[in-house]
């Protein structure tokens, strides 16, 4: 055997480990029996598991089931899987083992090794047991459904949330700033009556505020933990205490208020929490993408489309045509939508294939949960301070496009009725003409009437234009 290597081992016999690796046979197996993806876990579920597993030596120590001296070098060594000191020690592909024992092993092993080199033991001599010790009173299939909550509630209200709040507050800044600037609406992409472009803007931070509210909604089912039901959800060989200590454990390091699943059988054969949070995930990608697709749409041009919005100048967008600004930003929260989308649909199908007592898609719908919520956290901080912050009206443009409107002809209604209006209308396209100037000379109005009745930013108002 080289130096490179030690020898561990499992109870399927002996394997070549790395002789750097605080990993073991198990998760040795699993590296040469899942060369998938490439893709590991990230940060957020490596910290997960180190946090499960230090609340569980914790209350496993308090218990009565760990020594002192065990129990404080493995929550030692948790602490620094907490804290990401070895997130190279976490090799193994998340497309694996349904139930995600590889990686619960992976986790037990490192930590069992790395607490061993802390009591001055050797590494693989099993001085601290990767079972017996670390993984004492639990099962793969509570420990990574726990991780799972563990790691998507974290993110959730540490990374996405702040996120979604500076985006709001972002559009809600510009909501203010754009509250005077009168400009067509648009439906069908036809011009409609006038808006401000502050009450668009008002309807995109409401989008986020509400996304906001809808993903908030699900935290409470991400809070439950399914650890305590070991391998069925029964409990058997765990403490009758455990789980609620342990959940108390977990609170407290994260700051976040975990508790016992309502049901462990529940729990651990079906992930319809996963599944739910998922959906608001994709609901909130859904509004950024079209908040995203609106702006590009206002700031189209610069001269030859809407040309409403100036948008900020990120970085050229082309390599053959000198001067051409693309909007980049939105197009990234574009595509994020895209693969969230896709995210979605193998979440919502892991979560639908609980099979009896266990659902088998665990890493999946972690892994895909995890980088949905990454990648719209990132997304929004992204739009919100280098897109929506830097854009600017172009008052003269929208002024001018109200004008031109056809749409204002909406407003003629109550004063000449609705066909005499819409023949201002027609009349006002095949001449190239204003429906003011029509309905001015043609004798509907006068001027001081139309001067009322065709005010572009009172029609940006509830009420009947002209009505005493």
């Amino acid at each position: 055997m080289s130096d490179d290597y030690r020898t561990e081992r499992d109870s399927l016999g002996e394997m070549q480990v790395p002789a750097d690796a605080y990993w073991g046979a198990q998760t040795q197996r699993a590296v040469e029996n899942f060369p998938i993806s490439g893709i590991t876990f990230g940060r957020r579920f490596v910290r997960a598991l180190g946090v499960v597993k230090k609340a569980a030596a914790q209350a496993n120590r308090d218990l009565g089931h760990l020594d002192d001296d065990v129990a404080d070098a493995v929550i030692e060594a948790a602490d620094e899987v907490i804290a990401g000191d070895h997130d190279d020690q976490f090799p193994v592909d998340v497309f694996q083992t349904g139930s995600g024992t590889s990686s619960n092993m992976n986790a037990n092993e490192v930590i069992a090794n790395r607490a061993a080199e802390l009591m001055g033991e050797e590494i693989g001599d099993r001085a601290v047991h990767p079972n017996d010790h670390v993984n004492f009173g639990q099962s793969s299939n509570d420990v990574i459904p726990t991780a799972m909550h563990v790691s998507a509630l974290e993110a959730v209200e540490k990374d996405l949330l702040p996120a979604l709040e500076t985006l709001e507050a972002a559009l809600d800044a510009k909501a203010e700033e754009f509250d005077g600037v009168v400009k067509t609406g648009r439906t069908h992409l036809q011009d409609a009556t006038p808006v401000r472009l502050g009450q668009e803007f008002g309807g995109y931070r409401t989008q986020v505020e509400k996304g906001i509210g809808r993903v908030e909604n699900v935290t409470d089912h991400l809070a439950e933990l399914a650890l305590g039901g070991t391998a069925v959800g029964t409990g058997l060989n765990t403490d009758p205490d455990f789980p609620e200590l342990a959940a108390e454990y977990i609170s407290d390091e994260t700051g976040l208020a975990f508790r016992e699943a309502d049901d462990h059988f529940e729990a651990q054969a079906a992930h319809d929490a996963m599944s739910e949070a998922h959906g608001a995930l994709r609901t909130v990608a859904g509004s950024l993408n079209k908040v995203a697709n609106d702006l590009r749409l206002l700031a189209s041009g610069p001269r030859n489309g809407l040309g409403e919005l100036e948008q900020p100048e990120n970085q050229p967008g082309s390599s053959i045509m000198p001067g051409k600004i693309n909007p980049v930003v939105a197009e990234a929260v574009n595509q994020v939508h895209k693969q969230v989308v896709g995210n979605d649909a193998a979440v919502s199908a892991g979560a639908a294939e609980g099979q009896i007592d266990l659902n088998l898609y665990k890493p999946v719908l972690a892994h895909n949960v995890l980088q949905s919520t990454s990648m719209l956290a990132n997304a929004s901080e992204v739009f919100a301070e280098r897109f929506v912050a830097k854009l600017d009206a172009n008052e003269a443009v929208c002024t001018e496009q109200v004008e031109r409107s056809l749409a204002l002809a909406t407003a003629l209604n109550p004063a000449i009725g609705y066909d005499k209006a819409s023949k201002v209308a027609k009349q006002a396209l095949a001449e190239n003409r204003t429906v003011r100037e029509v309905a001015v000379d043609e004798g509907y109005l006068t001027e001081a009437e139309a001067d009322e009745v065709l005010d572009p930013e009172a029609m940006t108002h509830r009420g009947i234009l002209g009505d005493e």
